[in-house]
């Protein structure tokens, strides 16, 4: 139970608390102290009624008694803090408070890789460990890189408020990457990180109706969430080509397409949108076998233009290789800096296979087998490479 709550309602708590206290360190330490507080209690009293309520309470009030001890030593920041604790909320933009808190996570002065690094560990409560693996970097690195953001956030004197609602679209771009992080964290196995992405995709949706990239996103992840259930089978990785199509969630499917459609009305193409679109061709294909390959291609060559990336030239090698052959996609892989990330070992040899170079394919999968840790992608992996191994 408790573990459910802090996977939940983490970010909740800390949102709040970085609204009533107006310092991060300070509410993600009561935030904490309140589930450690749960971990001895809870067992022994039983749960509370309103888990999440428990929680954050007894943050606050942790919080509280921390500041009038320091208060008590002539603490004249505590003494002030301690005062506006308990005073109303400011009525401002953005009403939720986790949306609040990946804005102010998300504040210019920041880079972008260290907001999206500070939001994930705030608001999905996420390790250093699963941060890092998001970002492809060692686990030291995002560790050093998160302790530099919320120094950065101290010394500049960055205040933790809601933008105003002018300021909303250029500080958009960054809230969007971190949507779409936390939801590839829930694609990864987190499901309840995926379901938040989507429930702020929404609320986005609502502040924004009219920003393309804002319809873009949510489009993108219902379309890929709407696959979730034919992803796995008996613990193993279904690909695409091999999911059963009756499994996908239909109403997600056509959701995301009308946004898709709606974004094709407004005509101005981003990142998102492109990528939906592409998602969007697939939901059209009763089977595998009738997806429209070229038009995926055509997307992708879009998309290589706007938001290149090695991991976007990595799919679009996957897409050639459905158009021209293995041996053309091949020829792109090769040319790939990405020796980090599993997928390009996987898609690498899965081409080989299909190339009959058995012996680089069966090494090519060992690789991609020692750069992840989710079961069901090592399931199929290992059965992939047992193929090629004769």
């Amino acid at each position: 139970m408790i573990e459910r709550v802090f996977r939940e309602e983490h970010g909740r708590a800390v949102a709040v608390l970085v609204r009533v206290f107006g310092d991060v360190d300070a509410a993600e330490e009561a935030v904490q102290e309140a589930f450690a507080e749960a971990v001895r209690r809870w067992p022994r009293e039983g749960t509370p009624a309103a888990p999440a309520g428990w929680i954050i309470t007894t943050a606050r009030n942790k919080a509280i008694d921390r500041l009038r001890r320091e208060a008590a030593r002539a603490g004249k920041y505590a003494q002030a803090v301690l005062l506006n604790a308990a005073e109303p909320v400011e009525a401002a933009a953005v009403e939720d408070d986790r949306l609040r808190l990946i804005f102010t996570c998300c504040h210019p002065a920041l880079g972008m890789e260290a907001r999206v690094a500070l939001t994930l560990r705030l608001l999905g409560g996420l390790s250093t460990a699963e941060i890092a693996r998001a970002f492809l970097v060692p686990e030291k690195t995002m560790a050093q890189r998160l302790v530099r953001a919320k120094a950065k956030i101290r010394d500049a004197g960055i205040p933790y408020r809601v933008p105003e609602e002018g300021e909303l679209p250029g500080r958009l771009s960054g809230v969007l990457a971190v949507v779409y992080l936390v939801f590839n964290e829930g694609y990864g196995g987190r499901e309840e990180l995926g379901a938040e992405a989507v429930r702020l995709g929404r609320v986005l949706r609502e502040l924004m109706p009219d920003e393309p990239e804002v319809l873009g996103l949510l489009a993108l992840m219902l379309l890929v969430e709407s696959r979730r259930g034919a992803r796995r089978r008996d613990g193993e990785l279904v690909l695409l080509a091999d999911q059963d199509r009756g499994l996908w969630d239909r109403e997600l499917v056509e959701e995301g397409q009308a946004l898709v459609r709606r974004c094709l009305q407004i005509g101005r193409p981003g990142p998102y949108q492109i990528q939906a679109a592409i998602n969007a061709v697939h939901g059209d294909a009763a089977r595998a076998e009738d997806t429209r390959w070229d038009q995926v291609l055509q997307l992708y060559d879009q998309l290589m233009v706007v938001a290149t990336s090695p991991v976007v030239a990595l799919n679009r090698a996957v897409v050639v290789g459905e158009v021209r052959g293995a041996g053309a996609a091949l020829e792109l892989v090769e040319g790939l800096h990405l020796g980090r990330y599993y997928l390009f070992h996987a898609v690498r040899a899965d081409l080989l296979r299909r190339l009959g170079r058995d012996a680089e394919a069966a090494e090519a999968y060992e690789e991609a087998l020692r750069l992840t840790e989710d079961e069901a992608e090592r399931a199929f992996l290992r059965r992939r490479r047992a193929a090629v191994s004769g």
